[in-house]
């Protein structure tokens, strides 16, 4: 696993220590003893429930490893050092939508806490990365698969 350097805001952390807890905890738990009733089914050879309990069982171990390694190499942003004189991780930016007339407004954040249907977008998006490092008032295109949007950044905030 590479050891590239994960930004979070406070609210990603949490979820992330979170998820982990609940695995290594719970999950844990109810995969093990998945596997044990199944055992009691008899032969292990042809026993589908052992096998998907024990395919679960490694979903289950390659998640926390996943999640420690990120834990490890998160960088957290602290919000009292955010510039709001541009776009970066931790702002919210509202924008301008030339072309469908509408203002839209995203928040900025690392790439494991990205939720575009809560339009939480992440700095690496096509979106993310050309608003990031922009001011009040700049106009961005933006390249998407669908084409060149173009925005106006109106406001910068926490």
């Amino acid at each position: 696993m590479d050891n590239k350097q994960i930004l979070l805001t406070d609210e990603g952390l949490l979820k992330l220590e979170q998820e982990l807890e609940m695995l290594k905890t719970q999950k844990r738990q109810e995969v093990a003893e998945k596997i044990k009733v199944a055992r009691g089914f008899g032969d292990l050879s042809e026993n589908s429930e052992y096998d998907a309990a024990k395919e679960e069982q490694a979903q289950v171990e390659a998640r926390i490893v996943q999640l420690e390694n990120m834990l490890k190499n998160a960088k957290v942003i602290d919000e009292d050092e955010i510039d709001l004189n541009v776009v970066s991780v931790g702002t919210r930016v509202k924008v301008y939508d030339e072309e469908f007339d509408e203002e839209l407004e995203y928040s900025i954040v690392g790439s494991t806490e990205a939720d575009p249907d809560n339009n939480k977008i992440s700095d690496e998006s096509p979106v993310g990365k050309a608003l990031v490092g922009k001011r009040v008032g700049d106009i961005v295109d933006v390249e998407t698969p669908g084409g060149t949007i173009q925005f106006k950044i109106l406001s910068i905030d926490k």
